[in-house]
């Protein structure tokens, strides 16, 4: 596209350079830069990106987005504007044509519950309308095409690149994790959702946040972006707010929303509810009540909160106008989620689960669940990741403590903090010195957890989840909790069998 024309509906803009330059891609990385792209040199919170100018003229940049004009840079195109990242949205979107307007899109928010709801979203609008794309914690889907991802939620050129190569490769709908911290940075202005989908509100990242009511407030902002003023398919398209009525931050996550609000929950009072819950080991049987109606359910992910993750993703088909029993049969045989109470099969007759929780109220809820299934102990293995909100590591001991009979204490991605100083910060949240140990190497924690268990024990490895590496100060190692668990317990069972 050409640079005249990619910032003709751009106001406030002034372009110091040929208006003849092609640019081929838009990018704010200055390490993802391509030949021909325009690299935005933005002021973000802790990095000024006019200091990678000249790393991204290196790498084939052919114009610059910032908000001083550099003279000395004499054959680079340069868009200068006193706020770039205001402008960043605007010329991404208009570089890849608005792709959101041509998708059914969900957005989801909230601490926890995100990754869950987002694959049951996916699996259900697979079904009832064609191909849906993935963007989120465990991995980016385009059309049929999977990547690892990077973050929840990427910044808004990765964004809306993605959508434009979703709808290129067929994709009628997408759903996206969205982040507090995406929100708050505008990662994903300018994008327009169908359906915005709260699930929970806990104290988490108030490392960056400081305060709930700012976190909070981060949350809302995707709830007052969408608004029925376009219509994307038909004149009878709605949009909706689908949001959890038992979470006591609903009202004021909604306030302001000038959408359809459709709840669930617990509560009878909401529009989709649910009751008489029953768990397994297995599955949760409960019953859904919506409209007069009563259907009876058996999900294969089990607690309480994967029921919440369900009925947030069953408000996306029956807001859609699917009738319940049908969105209910195809979410039947859902597949596990990557990393969510994700059971390690194993020969030592013990319950094995790896699961993401990696803060303290995913913690609880990981922990309560298998309080209700347990038949002897539990026994946890859990870390706290460097350079993250350290308030929560004497809270995760202590809720370890209360629902765990042996917690061993590990490394999780302790990046540029020592290990060893990270568990003695989480030593402190016990009050009693027999319940827990320390072992710094997460394998050597893993293996001690497993031959320390004994038949029908259930042993829970938390905090990593579906991620297959460790991250270390100097270095990022493999390791699967899942694969180190399965390899541990085939090695204690060979022995066995000696």
């Amino acid at each position: 596209m050409k640079i005249k024309k990619l910032i003709k509906e751009i106001p406030s803009i002034t372009l110091k350079g040929s208006k003849e330059v092609d640019v081929s891609g838009i990018c704010a990385n200055s390490k993802l830069v391509a030949p021909g792209n325009l690299f935005i040199a933005k002021r973000g919170r802790t990095y000024d990106g006019s200091q990678y100018i000249a790393e991204a003229i290196a790498a084939g940049a052919v114009a610059i987005a910032n908000d001083i004009y550099d003279p000395s840079l004499t054959d680079i195109a340069q868009l200068i504007h006193p706020n770039v990242a205001e402008i960043e949205s605007l010329l991404v979107a208009y570089y890849y044509q608005n792709p959101s307007h041509e998708v059914f899109l969900v957005g989801i928010t909230g601490t926890n519950g995100k990754t869950t709801t987002s694959f049951l979203v996916k699996h259900l609008l697979d079904e009832i309308n064609g191909l849906c794309g993935l963007v989120g914690g465990v991995e980016y889907i385009v059309g049929n095409n999977r990547h690892p991802s990077s973050y929840t939620t990427p910044d808004i050129c990765t964004n809306q690149k993605m959508l434009r190569e979703m709808v290129l490769q067929g994709c009628r709908s997408a759903v996206m994790e969205v982040s507090s911290h995406a929100l708050d940075q505008q990662r994903v202005s300018l994008l327009e959702f169908d359906r915005a989908i709260f699930t929970n509100l806990n104290s988490e990242h108030l490392d960056y946040h400081h305060t709930m009511e700012n976190y909070a407030a981060a949350k809302q902002k995707l709830f007052l972006s969408i608004d029925n003023h376009q219509k994307k398919f038909n004149e009878t398209d709605t949009k909706a707010a689908i949001v959890n009525i038992d979470d006591p931050w609903c009202a004021e996550i909604i306030k302001g929303c000038k959408v359809k609000i459709f709840t669930f929950g617990f509560n009878p009072k909401a529009d989709l509810y649910a009751s008489e819950l029953k768990l397994t080991s297995e599955a949760s049987h409960f019953n859904l009540h919506y409209r007069q109606q009563t259907v009876s359910c058996s999900l294969k992910l089990i607690g309480r909160h994967n029921v919440y993750n369900y009925m947030a993703a069953l408000a996306v088909g029956l807001t859609y106008g699917q009738p319940l029993e049908k969105c209910v049969q195809i979410l039947h045989n859902v597949k596990p989620i990557p990393g969510r109470l994700e059971k390690v099969p194993n020969p030592l007759g013990l319950h094995i689960y790896v699961d993401f929780a990696h803060k303290t109220d995913a913690l609880l809820n990981v922990l309560t669940c298998l309080q209700e299934l347990k038949k002897r102990r539990i026994i946890t293995v859990f870390g706290c990741g460097g350079d993250r909100d350290r308030t929560k590591r004497k809270h995760m001991a202590q809720v370890s403590e209360k629902y765990s009979d042996l917690t061993i204490v590990t490394s999780d991605n302790p990046r540029s903090e020592v290990p060893e100083l990270i568990c003695q910060e989480i030593a402190g949240g016990f009050s009693n010195q027999k319940c827990y140990c320390i072992e710094i190497e997460r394998e050597k924690a893993i293996r001690m957890a497993l031959e320390y268990a004994e038949k029908d024990d259930i042993v829970l490895i938390a905090g990593k989840g579906h991620e297959t590496y460790q991250i270390f100060a100097h270095k990022t190692i493999e390791f699967d909790d899942r694969k180190v668990a399965s390899e541990i317990c085939q090695s204690l069972h060979r022995k066995k069998q000696q």
